[in-house]
């Protein structure tokens, strides 16, 4: 199993993401919606693949 990392400002995308990845079972997705969120699940988690929003608030995806 694959372990995804879906990191965006915006929830909406998120969610539409997990809906079209939760389609293949093959996949666990972990969501974060601030830059930090996802530098602390990585450090927590074996990621394979993450999918992150460039332009968010305070710790963009650059940076992260």
């Amino acid at each position: 199993m694959y372990n995804i990392l879906i990191c965006d400002d915006d929830r909406d995308i998120v969610s539409a993401l997990k809906i079209y990845l939760s389609a293949e079972s093959s996949y666990r997705l972990f969501e974060a919606y601030t830059g930090q969120q996802a530098i602390d699940i990585v450090r927590q988690r074996d990621i394979q693949l993450i999918l992150m929003d460039v332009m968010m608030p305070e710790l963009d995806g650059i940076a992260a």
